[in-house]
Order: structure tokens, then C-alpha cells, then sequence
């Protein structure tokens, strides 16, 4: 079939995309009602520390409707196998045939994310970002780093892992991408002197304490994208001055909101959505001081935007 693509061509391509761009058009589109987003497939692999996410919608009115598999195998780097893989399929709203089935391995889904949190960075981080402070030690740590060259001068980076090895070589292939990188044994240090704080971890448990943040931290949590997953204390969230989501409508059932939500710490009305910022930027951060988390747990939408960019590269014109 000529509507296959490989990953090759799909990066390819991607290289033509303005992705941050694209990804917070797609918030806005989420947060006017414009996009049919069914609840996401879920499957568990306990037993292999494996999970698979079904991700599918479309904006109203559009040509198309995309569905995204995405899969994370966690043990398969000791296997060595890359720990995500999965797809995407472009269909026709109008007459449901495939227009392109996009072998991307992960690879769409993992740029994606990173693109969303820089969405995130331009519109809730501190004007004055002197250091970034990076939990996780994996490939989203990394590529939330390459994505937030787009939305901040800042180029100094503290790296945090369980796993001081793996810490010191994330932290390594931050400075190839031009940064000043290292690796921070003490959590508790990077959270105090960083002012732009990304988690990227698959924790179940927190790791970040309200005590640990100072006032004028933005804090983007990627990594809670199900109901077990946790990185920050539900104490952090009560003490936020702004509290914002991709979805709200998604957060009640999934990530750091939700948890918080179920403690009674936070109000379904507190909360905002990041389409909302873009569109009305007073209900964004106000000051320098104010503490400001976005809990980013994946939606649709980012899959459809990415998903018609490069299908629109690719088709044969």
C-alpha cells in the first residue's frame, strides 16, 4: 500500500512540522467543544511492566478521524528493545477509508508529549527561568528538554533519577543538545533552585513535596497518565496558585488532578485547561510568584494533530 509510512519518512517529515505550534492549536480546539474525544482503551501487562494505550478522535467537521495505539514495555531496554513502540491510522470522516497508517514506533507519541510541554513552559512558566529541573532519566526527560529550547532561553539543566548512573547520561545528552546539564543526587536541592520543574517519570508514588517548591515554580508533571501513576503530592496541588490540565473532563479519572480531586485538596471549578490559556491569557499565570502546575496526561487531540501534519507532508499530491 503506498498510504503506509515508515518511521524514516515520518521523521522526515516531522521536521517540516512547527509541532509546539500545532499541539496548542489542538488544546484550543479541545477546549471550544470542537474535538469528539471517546474515552481512552486501556490495557495492563503487569507481569511484563507493560501498559498499551488506545487513543482516538476527531475535530467536528473535519476530513479526518485518527486512531493512535501507543505501547510501554518498561523492561525492554534490559531486553534491548526500545521501551515504546505503537501507531497511527488516518481515516476519512467522510467515507471511513484509511488514508495512511503511520509506522511510527512511538516516536509521534513521544514528540507529542514533549511538544505539550512546552505548550505548557510558554504559557505558565516564570518570565525569568534561571534553572530547569528535570525528574526522570528516560526518553520523554529528554525530549521535554529538546522541546523547551523552543519556549525559554534558559540552557541550564539539573537532571534527577532513582538510578544515579542513568541520571549522569541523561544529563550527558542534554549537553549534546547544548545545554549546561548534570545530574542532582538531592531532589529536594533541584526543586529549590529550579523555577521550571518537568517530571517525566512512570512513579506511582510521589516524589515531589509541597515543602520542596518555592513560590514562582511551574511545574509540568508528564508522567501520571493513569489512575495508579504519581508524581507530586496532592498537597502541592492545594497550594498552587493555578492548577491546569489538558483535559479537564480526562484528569478526573487519571493523573495528578485526579488524586487530588479524590483528597478533597482541589475543586473541579479551580481547575483550567490549557486551550483555555491560550485563548483568554488572564487566566494564565499573573506574577513572577505564583506557583503554577500543568498535569498533562495525554489526549487525542495531540495524536490528531500530529497526525494530520505529517499525513499532509506525506500524501501523494
Amino acid at each position: 500500500m503506498e498510504n503506509v509510512y515508515t518511521l524514516p519518512k515520518i521523521l522526515d517529515a516531522l521536521k517540516q512540522v512547527d509541532l509546539v505550534d500545532i499541539i496548542g492549536q489542538g488544546f484550543v480546539s479541545l477546549s471550544k467543544n470542537q474535538v469528539i474525544t471517546p474515552p481512552i482503551g486501556e490495557m495492563l501487562f503487569p507481569d511484563s511492566n507493560g501498559e498499551v494505550h488506545i487513543k482516538y478522535g476527531a475535530i467536528k467537521n473535519d476530513n479526518d478521524f485518527v486512531i493512535k495505539m501507543a505501547t510501554g514495555f518498561f523492561n525492554n531496554p534490559q531486553k534491548g528493545l526500545p521501551p515504546f513502540s505503537g501507531c497511527m491510522l488516518v481515516f476519512s470522516q467522510h467515507t471511513g477509508q484509511i488514508k495512511a497508517v503511520l509506522l511510527e514506533e512511538g516516536e509521534l507519541t513521544n514528540h507529542r508529549t514533549a511538544a505539550a510541554g512546552a505548550v505548557a513552559a510558554k504559557y505558565l512558566a516564570p518570565k525569568h527561568v534561571h534553572q530547569i529541573g528535570i525528574v526522570g532519566t528516560g526518553v520523554q526527560a529528554r525530549m521535554q528538554a529538546l522541546y523547551l529550547q523552543e519556549v525559554t532561553e534558559c540552557r541550564n539543566i539539573s537532571v534527577w533519577g532513582r538510578d544515579t548512573i542513568k541520571a549522569e547520561h541523561a544529563a550527558q545528552d542534554m549537553k549534546d543538545m547544548g545545554f549546561q546539564a548534570k545530574a542532582e543526587t538531592n531532589l529536594k536541592y533541584l526543586c529549590e533552585n529550579s523555577q521550571l520543574i518537568v517530571t517525566a517519570t512512570p512513579s506511582c508514588e510521589p516524589l515531589l513535596e509541597a515543602h520542596m517548591i518555592k513560590p514562582g515554580t511551574h511545574i509540568t508533571a508528564m508522567g501520571s497518565d493513569t489512575h495508579e501513576k504519581c508524581e507530586l503530592s496532592v498537597d502541592i496541588l492545594e497550594v498552587a496558585d493555578i492548577v491546569s490540565t489538558d483535559s479537564i473532563d480526562q484528569a478526573i479519572s487519571r493523573g495528578e488532578i485526579s488524586h487530588a480531586l479524590r483528597s478533597r485538596k482541589i475543586k473541579k471549578e479551580n481547575i483550567v485547561e490549557l486551550g483555555q490559556i491560550i485563548l483568554d491569557p488572564k487566566t494564565g499565570r499573573k506574577s513572577d510568584s505564583e506557583i503554577t502546575v500543568s498535569d498533562l496526561s495525554g489526549v487525542a487531540i495531540q495524536d490528531i494533530m500530529i497526525a494530520k501534519a505529517i499525513t499532509k507532508i506525506l500524501e501523494p499530491k
